[in-house]
């Protein structure tokens, strides 16, 4: 699925073009399924990673589950035939809306015995996003209280789950219809941002993980007042919110954003708490590749639960 010029989900185009070629150390893999993220869509309108692409047409995609069919060396351990999965850089390299996906090793590792391909992709990016967030730059401990908007969503049911595991008091805004799933997962308190502002609901948290930004009713802005002194704001779209710094020292307190970046090594331990049932990945609808344009009409809505996948192959 390829697109060669910006636009609406009307871009993406059903193509036949080259096999990627592996080089050095990266290893071929051939693709069963590929995670949908909204850093895809807004590469597609422009926006995004787009002013990396070099050439057209471009494959999206960064998520990646599948199976191996060209190893890098003889004694590299996921030989020709191996499930796997990860997480690659668009548009560093060719996207994962394809048949084959060349990947640096380092970013791949084994895929969860108790899932499937489907399920798999939906994992990498998201859960790698919000391992970085919650637990490598909040770190969520014991006795913390953390406050997660967009729990329900992509990245956000990670953050919640890795949040609580680790033993911080979650509280997750989202619709009243995720409320009891979002307990599930872990969330000591959920908001429902439709019946009443947050910021009255709750207050003196640690840590604010932001996944809107001030995309949506100034979000971002208005989970200042919702820290203790001193606390720390997570935004996710910074491009949203340009004078973050400015206002969370105004505010008296910390601020960052956070970019994502390909770790097999760390996808290995998520893997681990995904086969032991403590992390669960929820997908909320499986596209098949012709039809990568409605997903991104359905990732571009803001209403999903949990994951989108394309199925690429059976």
């Amino acid at each position: 699925m390829t697109f060669s010029e910006a636009g609406g989900p009307d871009v993406l185009t059903l193509n036949e073009i080259d096999r990627p070629v592996r080089v050095n150390a990266e290893v071929l893999i051939r693709v069963m399924a590929a995670g949908v993220n909204p850093i895809d869509a807004k590469t597609r309108a422009g926006k995004g990673a787009f002013a990396g692409i070099r050439s057209f047409p471009a494959v999206l995609g960064n998520d990646f589950c599948g199976v191996v069919e060209e190893a890098p060396y003889e004694a590299y351990p996921f030989q020709p035939g191996t499930e796997v999965y990860g997480m690659g850089m668009v548009p560093r390299m060719s996207g994962a809306y394809a048949e084959l996906v060349s990947a640096t090793s380092m970013s791949v590792v084994r895929k969860p015995a108790s899932l499937s391909h489907v399920e798999a992709a939906g994992v990498p990016l998201a859960a790698l996003t919000a391992w970085g967030m919650v637990v490598e730059t909040a770190k969520a401990h014991e006795g913390q209280r953390m406050l997660i908007h967009a729990g329900a969503g992509g990245v956000g049911h990670f953050a919640v789950q890795f949040a609580s595991y680790f033993g911080a008091h979650v509280i997750a805004t989202s619709s009243q219809r995720n409320s009891s799933w979002l307990r599930e997962l872990g969330a000591a308190e959920v908001i429902d941002y439709t019946a009443a502002p947050f910021e009255a609901q709750v207050s003196d948290v640690d840590a604010v993980i932001d996944l809107i930004g001030n995309v949506h009713d100034d979000t971002a802005t208005r989970s200042l007042a919702t820290l203790r002194p001193g606390g720390l704001i997570m935004n996710g779209p910074t491009g949203s919110w340009p004078t973050m710094m400015q206002d969370a020292n105004a505010a008296g307190v910390r601020a960052t954003g956070y970019r994502v970046a390909p770790d097999g090594t760390t996808l290995a331990v998520i893997s681990r708490l995904i086969d032991a049932g403590d992390i669960r990945v929820f997908i909320d609808r499986v596209y098949d590749l012709e039809d990568a344009a409605k997903a991104h009409e359905a990732i571009e809505s803001g209403h999903t639960r949990g994951k989108l996948v394309l199925k690429v192959a059976d």
